[in-house]
């Protein structure tokens, strides 16, 4: 596998139980510092890709390799691949109240490099630079249930931030947030693609896919992949946006 190559997806299928597929057929690859948003719209199979990404579920068919080496249940099951990949993958779901659970912001954000076993010090100066990067200072000591949307996204972010992860995979980070919040995690994102993370985005909106892609990768109501490439080409497409139920978000032109 080529060293720059983070995820590579081969033929992925994968159905929740009941038979409800979600994926058919599905083969990607993610370049390591590449931005790659996975366009679709709801029920496309997007977030369940991100869930097999990182390793929450695993393909009824298909292989799915990370960093080179399979991503399996069993991999998984070996403490030292697992804690590499935990490392290195972070994933922020759609619903914030899903990823917090802590009593407090503190805690919340505390908890991820108390896992790495570092020393106090070197946690402390993680969660200090984690708050201070999402602007959440005078929050440290609120409850995360009591926040509002916004400000849950951002703790939720600064709880990944804390591992200082190679890859980031975000499900519909602007679902909920107003015009602000969007912006500024758009700001957020932009950031770490200038430290040359890896960011798997998925979205039905396309205008954050303009502002954050490099490549984009457009799933149908089937559950497939049906276009992939350069976001100027993919956004210009209406006749495919219509298609893939995505028409009814409006496209600017790209020069």
């Amino acid at each position: 596998m080529d060293a720059t190559i983070v995820f590579e997806v081969c033929n992925v299928s994968f159905a929740y139980e009941g038979n409800q597929t979600a994926l058919e057929h599905v083969s990607l690859e993610v370049q390591a510092g590449e931005s790659l948003v996975i366009l679709g719209a709801n029920g496309s199979g997007k977030s369940s890709l991100l869930k097999l990404l990182d390793g929450l579920y695993f393909p009824s068919s298909g292989t799915i390799s990370v960093f080179g080496k399979s991503l399996t249940e069993e991999a998984l099951l070996n403490d030292e691949f697992n804690f590499a990949f935990r490392r290195r993958v972070g994933l922020v779901f759609q619903d914030s109240d899903v990823q917090l659970f802590s009593p407090s912001v503190l805690d919340e954000v505390a908890f991820a490099p108390l896992q790495l076993g570092l020393a106090r010090e070197e946690v402390n100066r993680r969660i200090d630079s984690a708050l201070e990067a999402l602007r959440i200072e005078k929050l440290r000591d609120r409850a995360p249930h009591r926040l509002s949307g916004g400000e849950k996204r951002r703790v939720a972010l600064a709880s990944i931030l804390t591992l200082q992860p190679d890859v980031w995979l975000m499900d519909e980070p602007t679902a909920g947030l107003d015009p602000r919040s969007q912006s500024w995690l758009v700001e957020f994102i932009l950031n770490q693609q200038k430290q040359g993370k890896t960011i798997v985005t998925a979205t039905h909106d396309l205008t954050i896919a303009e502002e954050i892609a490099s490549t984009i990768c457009v799933f149908s109501e089937e559950h497939k992949i049906v276009a992939s490439g350069k976001p100027s080409d993919i956004l210009n497409d209406h006749e495919l946006l219509h298609r893939s139920n995505l028409s009814h978000y409006h496209a600017r032109v790209i020069e």
